[in-house]
């Protein structure tokens, strides 16, 4: 059922069209999303008018039935629709190579894509989305350098986005921070209680990464109460190429 309080709104139905619409209107090059229903993925790159990719994480066991019960009973589902990491380049940009990379797969599947891409304005960059165990800070480190190793061999000197949920707070778990930047050279994280990060190599930073206010991702519904899109505040950033 619909739940409501003073200010908000959370209704039991599929929120597809709206995750679109909020992605579409968003500027942006490159977009990384983590843990996304695996079947939203063309709807999702056909409204932003962008090319992607993407890799199976976690909880695809019976894909239509799990669709069928998403769709009549979202709350009731929840993640176990299945997960799914994307990586979207907006048109005419689009991507020229694709790999994958398993972190674990287990308690649960996490797995890397890494992209080459060729940006709409004609510059190439290296791309790499992630999400990394949960509650396990330790199993969540190793994850994130492993696929950080993998992302810049594959780069090959190619500039490098390397970003997603890690799961780690730099402030409590300093050290794969420290090793992401003096091993692999990658820049600063988002900040220092975030989980979400967007890192980079060979670019030079225009906007440091930041996260969204609250209100940036709830929509107004019937009545005046927010509708609150995710739990994650997103993040963005902007980098110049060359």
């Amino acid at each position: 059922m619909t739940e409501r309080d003073a200010t908000h709104v959370q209704v039991n139905r599929p929120l597809r069209d709206e995750f679109a619409r909020w992605i579409a209107d968003h500027a942006w090059d490159v977009a990384l999303l983590q843990e996304t229903p695996p079947l939203w993925f063309r709807h999702l790159g056909h409204s932003a008018r962008a090319n992607g990719v993407r890799v199976l994480t976690s909880r695809n066991v019976i894909p239509p039935a799990q669709r069928v019960a998403a769709n009549l009973n979202p709350d009731l589902i929840a993640s176990w629709e299945g997960g799914s990491n994307q990586l979207f380049v907006r048109a005419p940009g689009r991507i020229l190579e694709h790999r994958k990379f398993t972190l674990t797969f287990r308690p649960e599947q996490r797995r890397m894509i890494w992209a080459r891409v060729r940006l709409a304005s004609g510059e190439t960059l290296c791309v790499a989305n992630l999400h990394a165990s949960a509650g396990l800070p330790e199993k969540a480190s190793a994850e994130v350098l492993a696929a950080a190793a993998h992302a810049v061999e594959w780069s090959a000197g190619d500039p490098l986005v390397f970003g997603g949920d890690t799961n780690l707070r730099p402030k409590r778990t300093p050290v794969p921070f420290a090793d992401l930047r003096e091993r692999f050279g990658l820049g600063d994280p988002t900040g220092p209680t975030a989980i979400d990060h967007i890192l980079a190599r060979g670019l030079q930073v225009v906007e440091a990464p930041r996260r969204l206010p609250p209100e940036e991702r709830e929509l107004t519904m019937d009545g005046g109460l927010r509708l609150r899109l995710s739990d994650h505040a997103p993040v963005i950033s902007e980098f110049e190429v060359g």
